[in-house]
Order: structure tokens, then C-alpha cells, then sequence
């Protein structure tokens, strides 16, 4: 048996895991776009020629953290459902919930990576992951009335409560985060989505003639929801309004801006909903439910919330965004307060969590398309986030 000389660094066991599960931290963190081969050699404490003799680039790496996570839902899976002849749901429930506590890339990472995979990659990661979400749908629906669909709708929601803890900073031990998410998967599970009432119709935008302005907005919206923010270029989003890339720069300053006006642009839509809301009533529950069909109708009838909200990585830090960070932090506290004034037991932390949790349903079938076109889509929707609010 060798041994290593003195003064000199032995390798670890497994460097291209521990690679792989410091890039998976920075890119949940960061975004994809916001992080370098530098900064997750940095984390891992090598050099960055050290990550390439594991991986050719960081697109092979963000795969690589991609489909680890998937591995992580997968061997979950087969331990909560495989350790008896019959599925267990409480044993789904505990190892979905620790899963996402512990390991919070397993549950979210996936979800916001897709439009930096490839087409066989993101083939890879569908088919498993909706393989392991079918298997979900049966033990959930075994011995109910649900019927296949709901059931597959639940496994989803699921999924989104249990991934929810990573689209916020709000801090607390893993055994209150643990106890929080849950209540909040046996809320979901109890729904029944095929009898969610219908959503009332959002009034249209009082909104005067549309201009250049309006149509730039629009276009970069479309295209930052198929391609992502850093996959469009100020030329792309002049030849989809039939104008040259410099002549839009007669409207906005950057492309930047223009993520920053979708995002006012939204969050005023928002606003309207609020206020709406308030002219209607003063109670708590009722208020807090109008709220919900309000973001549910802003966030399904135009791109501009999913893609403030999928893209918010990159206005982190920038100065002009400071002002629309507030307004997004004002709005997620007005859920918060009418949340404790309805169950005055939860502490706001907790409040907190249950509202990022029930918000993280919509926009992760938002963001990934699943069933948007559906007419039932906005109903169940709001009907599976007022259900985990318990309103």
C-alpha cells in the first residue's frame, strides 16, 4: 500500500460528484447564466483546468446536475414505494419532503434548467421525471376516487411544494421546514382538482393604444419565454417587431431594460388585481382568495409574470431594479399578512413558506407548460393554491 508523500494534496474519492453538487448549488443560487466554470472551481477549492478534466464545458456540467437530481427523485422514490408489497404514501411523503429540504437541487434544479439543455437531454430529463411522478399518481390515487388525471396533478403539486423552499431566503431549522412542507403536501393530496370551481375572468387592462413600446415588450416577452433570457438578442426582438436591433434602442436603453419594463409591466397588472380585490371586500379569506384568481389570471393570460419571475437572475444587484424587487417583496408580503390574519397560529416566517409554496404551483406549470391549454388549467390552478393556503 502507498503512501501519498508528505506535503503533498490527495485527491478526493469522487471529484466529479463533488463538482457536480457545487455546481448545483451555484446554478439554484445564481441561474445558469450568473455562474462560471471559475466560480465552481472556486467552490469546490480546485483550479478551473481541474473541472475540465471531468467536463468539457459548463453546459456538461449544469447536465450533469440536472440528471443527478433526477437520480435523487428516482432512488426517493423507490425507497418510499418499494419498501413494502403496498405503496406507502406517508413513506412518498416523508422521503419527498427530506429530499427537498436536504437536498433542494433534486426537486428545482430541473425545473429552471431546460432552456440550457439539449433536446436529447431535456427528453432524458421529461421522460424520467414524468415516469417517477406516474408512480407518485398511483400510490396517491390507491384506494381514493381520484381519478388518473387528478392524481398526476397532485403528484405535480406536489413536486412544487416540496421543490419550494429553493425560491426564497427565509430561514428556519429542517425539522420546522420539514414539519411546514409536510402540512402543506397532505393539504394538496386531500384536493380533488376535477371539481375546482370555475375562475372568474380578469377584467381587460384599462390600457390606451398599443406603441413601438408596447410591441417590443410583447415581442421580448414571447421570445424570453421559449428561449430564456440569455438566449435572445436585442436583434432578435427587432426582427420580431419588423424593426432593425439599433432602432430598438430608441425605446429601451438595454436589453436589460426591456426585462425590467416586462417586469413593471407585470407587477402593475398585479397591482390592479390588488386593488381590485380591496374594492370588493375587507375580509381576510375572501381578500386573499381574490388575490390568488387575480395572479392565476395575470400569470396564464400573458408571458410577462413567468418570465419576470423564471428570468429575476438577471436583474439580481442591478440598481434599476431595486424599485421592482419591492414592489415583488410588498406583493408576497400582502399574501403573508392576510395569511396570519386568517390562521393567526402560524408564525410569519411559516406564513411565508405556505405562500411561496402555493405560488411555486402555478409558476412551475407555467414555466414548464404542462397542461396550460387545458380550459380547466387556471381553475385547478387556483383551486390547488387556495387549497395548500387553506382558504
Amino acid at each position: 500500500m502507498s503512501t501519498p508523500k508528505p506535503g503533498r494534496r490527495t485527491r478526493p474519492a469522487d471529484r466529479k460528484g463533488q463538482l457536480v453538487d457545487h455546481a448545483a448549488t451555484l446554478f439554484l443560487e445564481r441561474g445558469y447564466p450568473q455562474v462560471s466554470v471559475a466560480d465552481i472551481a472556486r467552490a469546490a477549492g480546485v483550479t478551473a483546468p481541474s473541472v475540465y478534466r471531468h467536463f468539457a464545458d459548463k453546459q456538461s456540467l449544469l447536465a450533469a446536475a440536472v440528471l443527478a437530481g433526477v437520480d435523487d427523485l428516482e432512488a426517493c422514490t423507490d425507497r418510499a414505494l418499494s419498501a413494502a408489497p403496498t405503496p406507502g404514501v406517508d413513506r412518498l411523503i416523508a422521503a419527498v419532503c427530506t429530499l427537498g429540504v436536504r437536498r433542494p437541487e433534486a426537486t428545482s434544479l430541473w425545473r429552471w434548467a431546460s432552456q440550457h439543455l439539449t433536446d436529447d437531454q431535456n427528453r432524458e430529463v421529461v421522460l424520467r421525471t414524468r415516469e417517477i411522478l406516474h408512480r407518485w399518481a398511483a400510490a396517491l390515487s390507491d384506494g381514493t376516487d381520484l381519478t388518473d388525471r387528478e392524481a398526476v396533478t397532485l403528484a405535480w403539486a406536489v413536486l412544487s411544494v416540496a421543490g419550494s423552499l429553493s425560491v426564497h431566503n427565509i430561514r428556519m431549522s429542517a425539522g420546522r421546514a420539514l414539519d411546514g412542507l409536510d402540512t402543506l403536501v397532505r393539504r394538496a393530496i386531500a384536493l380533488h382538482p376535477a371539481g375546482a370551481p370555475p375562475l372568474p375572468p380578469m377584467p381587460p387592462p384599462g390600457a390606451g393604444p398599443s406603441t413601438r413600446r408596447d410591441e417590443i415588450l410583447d415581442a421580448a416577452a414571447a421570445l424570453f419565454a421559449v428561449r430564456g433570457y440569455a438566449g435572445v438578442g436585442v436583434d432578435d426582438i427587432g426582427a420580431a417587431v419588423g424593426i432593425t436591433g439599433p432602432s430598438v434602442y430608441k425605446h429601451f436603453s438595454s436589453k436589460l431594460s426591456i426585462l425590467l419594463g416586462i417586469g413593471q409591466r407585470s407587477a402593475a397588472r398585479l397591482e390592479a388585481g390588488v386593488m381590485a380585490a380591496w374594492a370588493t371586500t375587507a375580509d381576510p379569506a375572501k381578500l386573499l382568495a381574490l388575490l390568488v384568481d387575480s395572479y392565476v389570471n395575470v400569470i396564464t393570460s400573458t408571458p410577462d409574470l413567468s418570465v419576470a419571475f423564471n428570468n429575476s437572475f438577471a436583474l439580481s444587484g442591478q440598481p434599476t431594479a431595486s424599485d421592482l424587487v419591492d414592489v415583488q417583496r410588498r406583493y408576497v408580503a400582502r399574501w403573508t399578512d392576510l395569511l396570519l390574519q386568517i390562521h393567526p397560529d402560524l408564525t410569519r416566517d411559516r406564513a411565508a413558506v405556505d405562500v411561496h409554496a402555493a405560488l411555486s404551483i402555478v409558476n412551475d406549470a407555467i414555466r414548464m407548460r404542462r397542461g396550460t391549454r387545458r380550459t380547466e388549467f387556471g381553475a385547478q390552478m387556483a383551486y390547488l393554491m387556495k387549497g395548500v393556503l387553506a382558504i
